[in-house]
């Protein structure tokens, strides 16, 4: 632990639908954790995990990250990829998503979507939910960061889509505590993002003497969110820093079916359709085609299109069986064709943002755009996200990185909190959809709307419709539509015991309290009888409060075993990467070394070659230390080897 470093640190985690990573601010600013400070290309964890045969308590052993994703045609049932898209959500929301999945979505517990990973075998699989496998994720980052900080982490910032629902958060909140995180902040992905923008933004609004609004567009792997914030520079910082700022969300709207993974999706569909057409096959229904072509199709897919944001056309080459062979070259015209409905859905979205804002704007116009997500990088995003707001976005910092950074802002500033601090700045959010109760007749009525800051609460008095009602059922529901059946139920909860009474005579006070979180909390109070109940919703597609018990029990059991396999995963990856570098150098250049050292390098490379490919196979069989080891002596032994291919490459540049 660095001297720098707080005992309790309070990091900001992205829980992406691609990816996932920590940050962590202090006074140096926000940055990215990573094991090595200056390895940028470890500070990203794919969002991919595969499952392995184990002899814990769960029976399934985790592999998350770059391995997992590398490997995944290799092992397209129990590789599970873009889990966030089930995160609280039921069977039925899922069914759009199943024809491109490698893995089986199946139904659980309260309508859940859960995940069937054939371990032990297919006909006894292990059933597992998004949550968990989402806590699988946040180990992996926790662990990173842990790693980064030299010092253990039990807090954290979580960031979630704007547009998330209660049972969306609430399952992110779920997986935190899985992985053993106190989740003490939930944030906003878009808001976060104006946080890490914040410093610069803040600083302008001082420069101008007046607030600046700022649009957040997100279009991330699997959501599209759209807020628009109002930074004002804190009169009590001014002749200091100039950092401090309120940071005032005044309106959200957003797609939670809407992302990078619905761009693949249309690519895979074109796919399909020609592949069907040109070789007569039937590619119509998910049945139709084994997991792995579903999986590899995607991953096609994924590169054409991180191609043709940088060229004009993309190349693919689908081996279809022995003599057949799919040649295609896709253009970003076709791409953009493609793709233009899924973009106008997020302008549509961009405007009723700007509807809601509208008043509280008072005129004002939209000083910054900020693009977040890795799919703003599309060349037709920026172009017309720009054309909408006829501003150029700002694309300063890195959209795959500038959430994490700031929810280690916010983090900071939490962690100030606790401990006694006074901090500048301070950040009202805003609910994304209204919450209400079902009514007489299915009805809706709404006791907090959407765009609400929060923390919000919301009080009101119903009655009975029925003489003689002994009790009265709460159906709490979350949407925009004016009747229940139309919007989503979040649970429902009964006020009994109640003395009969004619219609309309009791009086029966609801209250409704949203925290900081955007996380539900609903009470009843029959004021003639002093009948009272309460609860923390859990929404109908999350989990009991027992299965988390229960899962959580779980982690803790086999919590050493996991922490072991994910170093040796992440050995076995970086050895890997160093083999390859110094075999092909000790091939190229072994005659200009010293025969003794050549033999000692390359006597090392195959122990460590030797180590890998038994930890491979089985790594119950594998000792970590011993890996780590042998790899750190063959990066030191390497530095002579290293140095012999530099002064080659200097010779070969030399006129």
């Amino acid at each position: 632990m660095t001297a720098e470093t707080p005992a309790e640190p309070i990091i900001g985690i992205d829980l992406g639908t691609t990816n996932s990573l920590a940050a962590f601010a202090d006074e140096r600013g926000p940055r990215v954790l990573s094991p090595a400070d200056d390895s940028a290309d470890l500070q990203i964890i794919p969002s991919v995990v595969r499952y392995e045969p184990s002899e814990n308590q769960r029976g399934v052993a985790p592999v998350v990250g770059p391995d997992a994703l590398e490997r995944a045609p290799e092992f397209p049932l129990t590789t599970i990829t873009s889990i966030k898209r089930l995160m609280g959500r039921s069977i039925d929301d899922a069914r759009p998503d199943l024809a491109f999945l490698g893995y089986r979505v199946v139904e659980g517990e309260n309508d859940t979507a859960r995940v069937a990973v054939p371990i032990p075998n297919p006909e006894s699989p292990k059933v597992l939910s998004p949550q968990e496998i989402s806590a699988d994720i946040l180990r992996a980052v926790k662990l990173q960061a842990e790693t980064a900080l030299g010092t253990p982490v039990s807090k954290a910032v979580v960031t979630v889509p704007a547009y998330f629902d209660d049972a969306q958060r609430q399952a992110t909140r779920d997986a935190g505590r899985l992985a053993g995180l106190d989740v003490v902040r939930i944030v906003n992905e878009p808001t976060a993002a104006a946080l890490a923008y914040g410093i610069g933004l803040a600083r302008e609004s001082e420069r101008h003497r007046k607030p600046r609004v700022v649009a957040v567009y997100d279009l991330g792997g699997g959501t599209f969110d759209i807020s628009v914030l109002r930074i004002t520079p804190n009169p009590a910082d001014a002749g200091e820093t100039g950092d401090g700022a309120y940071y005032e969300v005044l309106s959200t709207a957003g797609d939670t079916r809407l992302g990078g993974d619905d761009i693949d999706h249309a690519i895979v569909d074109l796919f399909r359709s020609e592949i069907a057409e040109r070789f007569e096959i039937d590619m119509r229904t998910p049945e139709a085609l084994p997991p792995d072509t579903r999986r590899a199709l995607v991953h096609f897919a994924r590169a054409v299109k991180h191609k043709l944001s940088e060229a004009e056309t993309a190349a693919v080459r689908i081996a279809i069986n022995d003599d057949q062979t799919y040649d295609r070259t896709l253009t970003r015209a076709e791409l953009e064709a493609m793709i233009a409905p899924l973009i106008d859905r997020s302008l549509d979205a961009c405007r009723r943002a700007l509807r809601d804002a509208r008043k509280a704007l008072d005129g004002d116009p939209i000083d910054a755009v900020v693009l977040v997500g890795g799919s703003t990088r599309i060349p037709m995003v920026r172009e017309k996200v720009g054309e909408l707001f006829e501003t150029e976005p700002y694309t300063a910092l890195d959209p795959d990185r500038v959430v994490a950074l700031g929810a280690a802002v916010q983090a900071s500033i939490l962690s100030g909190a606790a401990r006694g601090e006074r901090s500048s700045s301070l950040l009202l959010d805003v609910i994304p959809l209204s919450l209400g109760i079902e009514t007489q007749g299915g009805a809706v009525a709404k006791l907090v709307v959407r765009n609400a800051a929060v923390p919000a609460r919301a009080t009101e008095m119903f009655s009975t419709a029925v003489d003689g009602q002994v009790s009265v059922k709460l159906n709490i529901l979350q949407g925009e539509r004016e009747m229940a059946a139309d919007c989503r139920s979040l649970g429902a909860f009964h006020l009994s015991g109640l003395p009969p009474m004619p219609a309309g005579v009791p009086q029966l006070e609801v209250e409704f309290l949203v925290d900081a979180n955007g996380v539900l909390k609903v009470s009843a109070h029959e004021r003639r009888s002093g009948k009272r109940a309460q609860l923390q919703v859990v929404p109908n597609h999350g989990l009991t409060a027992e299965e988390v018990d229960r899962i959580e029990a779980e982690s803790f059991a086999h919590a050493r075993e996991d922490m072991t396999r994910h170093r040796i995963a992440d050995l076995i990856t970086n050895g890997r990467l160093d083999l390859k570098w110094i075999g092909e150098r000790l091939e190229k250049f072994e005659d200009k070394l010293e025969p003794g050292y050549a033999k000692d390098l390359r006597d090392k490379h195959t122990a460590l070659a030797a180590a890998l490919n038994t930890a491979e196979a089985d790594w119950t069989r594998a000792d970590p230390d011993e890996l780590a080891r042998l790899k750190q002596d063959l990066d030191e032994s390497s530095v002579r080897l290293q140095e012999v291919s530099i002064a080659a490459s200097l010779r070969a540049d030399e006129p």
